[in-house]
């Protein structure tokens, strides 16, 4: 009897180890998932701190070309264009506005009816 029962498990014997094993199976795969899901964050982050410093570092190369280009074409004002008297829409030479001209206004034109007051 005693043999038999030392190498001849009994049946709920191995009920109760195949329940445990099912169990710790169970178990593990869930901490290898989580294990897993715990990885995809992490990289998830930082391929998104990636993409951010890639958009920075493209903006900063960006903005230098275009200060290069800005440096290298810079564009001057035409002086002898603004000194020249012939190109000036307004009376009284280089001096003289579009509105007024040199002179200022002239009182006599301010006068709507031709009287000496604003009444008429």
């Amino acid at each position: 009897m005693v043999c038999k029962t030392l190498f001849f498990p009994r049946s709920y014997d191995m009920a109760v180890v195949g329940a445990i094993t099912s169990v710790i199976g169970t178990g593990y795969s869930i901490i290898q998932g989580q294990n897993q899901k715990r990885q995809q964050d992490k990289q998830l982050a930082m391929q998104r701190d990636a993409n951010e410093n890639a958009k920075k570092t493209a903006k900063a190369e960006a903005d230098r070309a275009d200060m290069e280009y800005n440096k290298a074409n810079r564009q001057t004002a035409d002086v002898s264009a603004i000194t020249d008297e012939s190109k000036l829409m307004g009376k009284g030479g280089a001096a003289g506005t579009m509105l007024t001209g040199n002179m200022g206004v002239d009182p006599n034109e301010l006068n709507l009816g031709g009287g000496s007051t604003l009444l008429g």
